[in-house]
């Protein structure tokens, strides 16, 4: 517990700055949302909890305002997501089914429980199970050669891969053909993108470093930051590199941080 914890004003503040979340602070270019990504380590796409957002860091006007969903999204910047995916950052669906960049740092926390997830997953459905087999076998595979090869219909195929990416098991990545020109997935087992296993991480180390990439948040929020809701216990908000403040959750590293300058005004 560090001496002194920052007033919520303070934290605030900070969390304002370092989540980009003014105008002055917006992401100018790729490299820029890249050095974003791999200072927050984690991002969702859009601004749906208190984890940091790359599309409310780019403050860009919107695609079609008059329209809802893809309309709302940056009307130049909003490739970015998909080519810093592009750039090997993994997006990955455990954030509730919602995408989520994550660096090799948080994928290394992330490990244990998407090999956990493996597992369990192949114990629960023969269905589930025959997919996991047949890429272990195969290896990483295009959405097209899984449906002819295991005789699915494209619907068939979404209903099984759904829930194994929402859970980690399997993470799918987006490519595009230029001739001729199409757009598809090719999936991969957890286990084929990380081969060997991480020396540490689980749920508990992985909250920890969200709430850090948040800076501070609502701690009943924080349970339904991801999927796995079947591993959640209520002593990860107890944990002694989690500090509370009134009803909200900050990291100790943050409140033993100095703040960072903030812009002028």
């Amino acid at each position: 517990m560090p001496a002194h914890v920052p007033s919520m004003d303070d934290l605030l503040a900070r969390r304002t700055y370092e989540c980009r979340l003014t105008p002055d602070r917006a992401l100018e270019t790729l490299d820029d949302a890249e050095e974003f990504l791999r200072d927050r380590r984690l991002l969702t796409r859009t601004a749906d909890s208190a984890l940091p957002s790359l599309f409310d860091a780019c403050h860009e006007e919107p695609y079609a305002p008059d329209k809802p969903g893809f309309g709302q999204w940056p009307r130049t910047k909003y490739p970015w997501f998909g080519a810093l995916g592009a750039r090997g950052y993994p997006v990955l669906a455990v954030h509730r089914g919602k995408n989520l960049l994550v660096t090799d740092e948080t994928a290394q926390l992330i490990d244990p429980i998407a090999r956990a997830e493996i597992r369990r997953m192949e114990a629960a459905d023969k269905e589930w199970a025959r997919l996991l087999t047949h890429l272990a076998e195969a290896g990483p595979s295009e959405l097209e050669d899984l449906q002819l090869e295991l005789e699915l219909e494209p619907k068939e195929l979404k209903l099984l891969r759904v829930p194994l990416e929402r859970c980690g098991a399997v993470v799918s990545r987006s490519i595009v053909y230029e001739e001729p020109h199409r757009h598809t997935s090719v999936l991969a087992r957890w286990d084929q993108l990380y081969p060997e296993p991480a020396a540490g991480g689980g749920l508990a180390d992985l909250v920890v470093a969200a709430v850090r990439a948040a800076v501070v948040a609502p701690a009943r929020e924080v349970p339904r930051w991801f999927s796995w809701q079947w591993y959640w216990e209520d002593s990860i908000l107890a944990d002694e590199r989690l500090v509370d403040v009134d009803g909200y959750v900050t990291s100790a590293e943050t409140a033993s941080a100095r703040s960072p300058a903030t812009p002028a005004t």
